[in-house]
């Protein structure tokens, strides 16, 4: 079994503020809960599964995350 870990990770509170209305009266028992659902379904629903990104995508996508702040 893999170990679990966690991670801390910044979103913008806009969308925050969504998934927490997302979230109401959904049966989660709390937003936590819910943002993991979320993303694992997305997950397993990607047309992303055994690509790999190129190194030109993979530095469009760095520059992008510098640009709005997520990375140094």
């Amino acid at each position: 079994m893999e170990e679990e870990i966690e991670v801390k990770i910044s979103i913008p509170k806009t969308l925050y503020e969504k998934l927490v209305k997302e979230a109401e009266d959904t049966g989660f028992k709390d937003i936590r809960e819910f943002i993991i659902y979320v993303l694992e379904q997305l997950v397993e629903t990607s047309d992303f599964e055994g690509e790999v990104m190129s190194k030109e995508d993979e530095e469009k996508v760095k520059e992008r995350l510098r640009a709005l702040g997520y990375i140094d």
